[in-house]
């Protein structure tokens, strides 16, 4: 019941950008991640806040990794790959470090 109470509030009919009220509609994407756009009363657009379009861009970019590197790993295609002792000496880490980082959590 919330998602659908949360995306009613979300709706904004196209009327109010030919009545100027185009800066109110901007002025809500500070509080809301989007806006549905209504054009006759049927979802036309969706307007994002920077913040929710580059949080959204990333987990694509890591959905994408994700799946080419299970893909990789499928069909054996490891010719490219690089062995870990060596991608953490050309980045300077160290086991120690790994050890000393805090869980991160993906979800």
């Amino acid at each position: 019941m919330t998602l659908r109470a949360n995306m009613l509030q979300s709706l904004v009919p196209i009327s109010q950008f030919s009545k100027g009220q185009a800066t109110k509609v901007f002025g809500r994407l500070r509080n809301e991640p989007q806006l549905i756009v209504l054009k006759n009363n049927t979802p036309e657009a969706v307007l994002l806040s920077p913040e929710e379009y580059m949080r959204l861009s990333e987990i694509e970019e890591n959905y994408n990794l994700l799946m080419l590197a299970q893909e990789r790993l499928a069909n054996g295609n490891l010719r490219n790959a690089i062995p870990e002792d060596e991608v953490m000496a050309y980045l300077g880490i160290s086991e120690e470090d790994i050890d000393a980082a805090e869980d991160v959590e993906i979800e």
